[in-house]
């Protein structure tokens, strides 16, 4: 990728389905050869996908047209952050980053960091200034981002049948 590449960040609509599902399943693969145990039980599945894109919580980040990240965003909506072992920093509207996957065509070019603040720039302009994401311990990927982009730990939730750990972070 060079400093030239056009990238847009943009809803996910449903022709995009297949090849975000595509993304999803690369990196199932990538969790489990890194030794991850999240996302080895069947979830995500295309059903999610679709899913997402019919909620209008699926967003892509394209590079030169090509999609390379997928991620959904949920308003105001993680049951299971309703109770925390910890303390979330704040209890106001916030957004919740879910499902994070690259395309292996990209991965390590920092394009996650970058969606990152596509997304914290996106969740300002709808007036949202908390954004609150959950990861597997094994994740050792995204643990680096989170510290990366000034994610706080808050604590541990219990999701999709395992202990995850909890961060956030208030945008100004």
């Amino acid at each position: 990728m060079t400093q030239n590449n056009n990238i847009e960040f943009r809803k996910a609509e449903t022709p995009d389905k297949d090849v975000i599902w595509e993304i999803i399943q690369q990196s199932i693969e990538r969790r489990r050869i890194d030794g991850s145990q999240q996302w080895q039980n069947g979830y995500p599945n295309e059903q999610t996908v679709k899913s997402d894109i019919e909620k209008n919580f699926g967003y892509v980040l394209t590079v030169d047209g090509k999609t390379a990240v997928y991620v959904a965003l949920i308003f105001n909506d993680e049951p299971a952050y309703s109770s925390i072992d910890g303390a979330w920093l704040t209890d106001g509207e916030f957004v919740v980053i879910h499902r994070v996957a690259i395309s292996e065509e990209f991965a390590g070019q920092g394009l996650v960091k970058k969606l990152f603040d596509y997304i914290e720039d996106f969740v300002k302009t709808e007036n949202v200034l908390s954004v609150k994401v959950d990861t597997n311990f094994d994740n050792i990927a995204m643990l680096k981002i989170l510290e990366a982009k000034g994610y706080t730990y808050c604590g541990e939730v219990f999701l999709a049948g395992g202990i995850r750990k909890a961060f956030e972070k208030v945008l100004i």
